[in-house]
């Protein structure tokens, strides 16, 4: 990664104007491999890179650019996701020599935060919920379900683990105890990502005690170095650049029907049935459902 100096040298001007604008990138919704909004009218839109990539390299295209803001309200989601779409944040902003602001709205929790960390500065509102340092897997087991309506359950596998946590059979100790150990190596990732690119912001003897999937409202977020600073994105923008900062939104929020998701037009892509979809929905409703949202 190249040198963070000369990006922020570029911040802390003493709130000299801007002599470009200032990009932002609107990072709402859940971070999923889904490719379209969900079809339930509270699951929202979905966030990965092969529907971000244009806009992120749009937003970073510009010569005069003077930074890009992340204007973030996600409840997390895929990991891999996350990762990718931060990595080429960051990518873009080390190339281009871009500094990079992120801003936190309602949430930027779990993979939210990820994203935030691509930032070379965090601000939060103090009402802001920040962190869920931490994973978390999730599923159905219909065995009782099956056992009621007389229902026999007929799977082959080639390969003993082939068939591991399959919904429709009686869970198995070896297969709860790879998931958990899968869960802490993807921890491990998630931590070392917010210890690289928080070092030295944080205020606390131990960082890691506040990576267990605790969240904290902005106020703590920056008394314990989570975040930099509070503030909303116009307000601490215009501190920064000036006045009259010029602030261009790259992506618009997409309004679409959510009722097309149920009759297969939407939700999963081109062919995907309306319980796929519908199950989607619930999912994408049930992550922001963490955080009262």
């Amino acid at each position: 990664m190249l040198s963070k100096v000369p990006v922020l040298g570029r911040l802390f001007r003493g709130g000299a104007a801007a002599s470009g604008p200032v990009h932002v990138l609107r990072l709402h919704g859940v971070i999923s491999p889904s490719r379209s909004n969900g079809p339930l009218g509270g699951s929202g839109p979905v966030l990965n890179l092969e529907s971000l990539a244009a806009d992120i390299e749009k937003a970073f295209k510009p010569k005069d650019v003077a930074a890009v803001a992340l204007l973030i309200n996600s409840p997390g989601g895929s990991p891999v996701q996350s990762n990718l779409i931060a990595a080429r944040i960051r990518q873009l902003a080390d190339e281009k020599q871009v500094p990079v602001l992120a801003f936190t709205e309602d949430v930027a929790a779990s993979g939210g935060y990820w994203l935030a960390c691509a930032a070379d500065e965090i601000f939060a509102d103090p009402a802001s919920i920040v962190g869920s340092i931490g994973v978390i897997s999730g599923g159905f087991g219909f065995t009782g379900l099956m056992e009621k309506l007389g229902v026999d359950r007929r799977l082959y596998t080639a390969g003993e683990n082939k068939s591991r946590l399959d919904p429709f059979s009686e869970e198995r100790p070896a297969d709860v105890e790879w998931i958990k150990d899968l869960q802490l190596d993807l921890h491990e990732i998630f931590r070392r990502y917010v210890e690289t690119r928080r070092s030295g912001r944080f205020t606390v003897d131990d960082p890691r005690a506040l990576m267990n999937g605790d969240v904290f409202l902005g106020d703590k977020a920056l008394e314990v170095g989570l975040v930099d600073g509070l503030g909303d994105m116009r307000s601490t923008l215009r501190a920064r650049f000036g006045d009259k900062v010029r602030i261009k939104l790259i992506n618009k929020p997409k309004r679409g029907l959510p009722l097309l998701g149920l009759l297969g037009s939407g939700g999963g892509g081109a062919g995907s049935d309306p319980l796929s979809t519908a199950v989607t929905a619930l999912e994408h409703r049930a992550l922001w459902g963490r955080y009262g949202l």
